[in-house]
């Protein structure tokens, strides 16, 4: 993942430094995620590995599947990465240009796994700790996971709280 987000990075602040230039980061985050969502089709992702397509050929179907649905900027930078044989960072463009519209915004997008469901009393307790902690405002998605056994795991970019009874197990094995 990391080989993919240093290979994305120069792309993800290009959308972005155009989408701050021209006021249009929503309609580029919209662009993206509509690219990202038709790349995780399997038929299309073949389609996308398939040596035997031509660039041409590609650019001709993804550019009719996202017809109507990105604007010719979009669409431009389309055929940039088509051309450049990045199709597959896209996700990584996506994911990268949302956190940096969210730093740009004051905000930081958090991913939080539990081993149990918050309250919304407890969700709104534990996002505004994380507020505290990270001086920002928090976007926080929530996930389930039993395997935890207890506790929760918190994901902010690069930064990672594991705060979870199967971490700190791991932690005491690797410690003995």
């Amino acid at each position: 993942m990391s080989e993919l987000a240093t290979l994305a990075r120069p792309y993800a602040v290009a959308v972005f430094k155009r989408a701050k230039e021209t006021d249009s980061a929503k309609t580029w985050s919209k662009n993206l995620a509509f690219v990202a969502s038709v790349f995780s089709n399997k038929s299309i992702s073949d389609l996308i590995d398939n040596p035997k397509i031509g660039k041409s050929a590609l650019s001709t179907v993804l550019l009719d599947i996202s017809e109507g649905q990105i604007d010719q900027e979009g669409q431009n930078f389309l055929k940039i990465l088509i051309e450049n044989n990045r199709l597959s960072l896209v996700p990584a463009i996506t994911q990268l240009f949302e956190t940096y519209k969210a730093e740009d915004e004051g905000s930081i997008e958090i991913d939080v796994t539990t081993a149990f469901a918050f309250t919304d009393e407890t969700k709104k307790k534990f996002s505004s700790t994380l507020k505290k902690v990270f001086g920002k405002k928090v976007n926080m998605k929530v996930a389930v996971d039993s395997a935890l056994i207890g506790g929760v795991l918190v994901r902010a970019g690069d930064q990672v709280i594991d705060a979870s009874v199967r971490g700190q197990l791991q932690q005491l094995a690797q410690r003995l």
